[in-house]
C-alpha cells in the first residue's frame, strides 16, 4: 500500500470535501429602477416641465438589512450654474419597494427643490439633452430635518452614514416648438 503525502491529502480533503455548513449568503446590490424609462434612456415628456411635470414610478431593491432610513435626491449635473437639485426625499422606510408615479409616501419628508419648492420638479433643461440622476441612498440614521431644509443640510446629515447607493439616469432634452 502506497503511502500518500500529507499535504497532497490535506489539499484533495479541502477541495473535494462537502462544505457541510450553511451557505454565506451575500446581500445583493441596492438597486433603483423605473418602470417608465430605462437606464440611460430618455424620460417622457410625461415626467417634465413639458408635462404633466409628474414625479415617474421607482422601484427599489437589495436595501441593506441594517439601514435604517432611505434618501432619494434627483439631479442635473449639465445645468448651466452647476448641479441642480429637482427632487429630495428622506425618511422613506426601509422595507419600501416601490415610489408610485406622481405619488411620493406620505410619511416621507420633502426637501426644498432648486425651484424653491418642496415637491418633485421635472426636467426643464434650457436647451440640449440634459442628464437627470435619481440617486438613492441607504442610511444607518433617520435625518431629523424641516421640510424646508435643502440639499446642503440634507448631505450634512448623511455624512458617515451611508451603507449603500444605488443610481438611476435619464435623458431629457426639450423638443423645439
Amino acid at each position: 500500500m502506497q503511502k500518500i503525502c500529507p499535504l497532497v491529502y490535506f489539499t484533495a480533503l479541502c477541495l473535494f470535501a462537502p462544505t457541510g455548513g450553511a451557505q454565506i449568503e451575500k446581500e445583493a446590490p441596492m438597486k433603483i429602477s423605473s418602470p417608465d424609462f430605462i437606464e440611460g434612456g430618455e424620460i417622457p415628456v410625461k415626467f417634465t416641465c413639458d408635462g404633466e411635470n409628474t414625479s415617474p414610478a421607482l422601484k427599489i431593491e437589495g436595501v441593506p438589512a441594517t439601514a435604517k432610513s432611505l434618501v432619494l435626491i434627483m439631479d442635473d449635473p449639465d445645468a448651466p450654474k452647476g448641479t441642480f437639485t429637482h427632487w429630495l426625499l428622506w425618511n422613506l422606510k426601509t422595507d419600501l419597494k416601490e415610489i408610485l408615479a406622481n405619488s411620493p409616501p406620505q410619511d416621507a419628508a420633502q426637501g426644498l427643490n432648486d425651484f424653491g419648492k418642496n415637491k418633485y420638479g421635472g426636467p426643464c433643461p434650457p436647451s440640449g439633452m440634459h442628464r437627470y440622476y435619481f440617486r438613492l441612498y441607504a442610511i444607518d440614521a433617520v435625518p431629523n430635518l424641516s421640510a424646508n431644509s435643502q440639499r446642503a443640510a440634507l448631505e450634512k446629515a448623511m455624512e458617515g452614514h451611508v451603507l449603500g447607493k444605488a443610481v438611476l439616469m435619464g435623458r431629457y432634452a426639450r423638443q423645439a416648438k
